[in-house]
């Protein structure tokens, strides 16, 4: 029998080779996303904010509006650049100015919650010792009280309010000191029914469905335990097989502590993202699409038709 010359390729090579030119490499790809979905970490839901007064009690998303260039880890950094592109287009912010805006309209705080609960309400922080120590009986110590939070108020100046489609239609006081005093005359004026009007200034966050839209088609964006950067078989499957990926510390909940990016055009990092949803990653995407609607549940505020 003639031997074909050892320079000779065989057919299993040709068939290698073609299927790289075509892009046909599944195995590899399968192999990686079986290997991730293997992966034992402790994934947990992502944080569903409770109803709460204090500005950064629920998800901070409006960082991401003015997200540093810095803020985010990876190996390579234009891989980095366009992850945080992509994160920068995820929210929109409108100002408008206000001339006349009833004080008691007012029912959140800045800043986050100094005995960690979550008050549903002005009334409820009011009736804490910390508030109660204002003592506000008169109308006069209702003035005192309310140019304690708000210096500038008997000179017109105008007050400083936001807002966030993810956390309902609660108007936020952007102020983060002297909550106390400016809570106590909040629920003040509107247990003595007094129509106090100021200017202000309103700056609304949302949501761009656009940009959501655009993270989704390009990126598997999924919430990582802080775990996973000390987990021996994570850190192998990034290190073998050189995946491009960028992560972001945003989410306020420890255990899921660093969003990861990994990029669906790249077909390993693809296969990776993929994987790690199978084991049981929380997806960012879905979680931001449904946070409007879990918050007005939440509320008991109508819903989007």
């Amino acid at each position: 029998m003639t031997s074909l010359p050892e320079s000779m390729p065989s057919l299993s090579t040709h068939l290698t080779r073609l299927a790289q030119r075509l892009g046909l490499r599944a195995q590899p790809g399968h192999q990686t996303l079986e290997r991730a979905s293997r992966l034992n970490l402790p994934f947990a839901p992502l944080y569903e904010p409770e109803p709460s007064i204090f500005w950064n009690d629920g998800p901070c998303l409006q960082r991401l509006l003015e997200l540093p260039r810095g803020a985010l880890s990876g190996p390579v950094q234009e891989d980095k650049a366009r992850a945080h592109a992509a994160l920068s287009r995820l929210i929109q912010k409108d100002s408008q100015s206000l001339t006349s805006m009833d004080l008691r309209q007012i029912d959140g705080l800045g800043g986050q919650s100094p005995d960690g609960i979550a008050y549903s309400s002005i009334e409820a922080f009011a009736a804490t010792e910390a508030c109660r120590r204002t003592r506000i009986i008169s109308y006069k110590d209702f003035l005192r009280t309310l140019g304690i939070a708000l210096p500038g108020h008997a000179q017109g100046e105008p007050i400083e309010l936001r807002q966030a489609g993810w956390l309902g239609e609660r108007l936020y006081w952007a102020g983060e000191h002297h909550v106390e005093a400016f809570a106590s005359a909040v629920a003040y004026a509107r247990l003595r029914g007094l129509e106090l009007l100021m200017p202000a200034e309103l700056v609304v966050y949302r949501l761009d469905r656009a940009g959501l839209r655009a993270l989704d088609e390009q990126y598997h964006a999924i919430a990582m335990p802080a775990q996973a950067w000390s987990d021996a078989e994570f850190m192998a499957l990034l290190l073998d097989t050189q995946v491009p990926y960028a992560r972001l510390t945003v989410l306020r909940d420890a255990s899921n502590s660093e969003l990861l990016l990994l990029e669906k055009h790249h077909p390993t990092a693809s296969a990776i993202g993929e994987g790690l949803k199978r084991a049981g990653a929380p997806d960012m995407v879905r979680y931001l699409r449904n946070l409007p609607q879990i918050t007005r549940f939440k509320l008991g505020q109508p819903q989007d038709s």
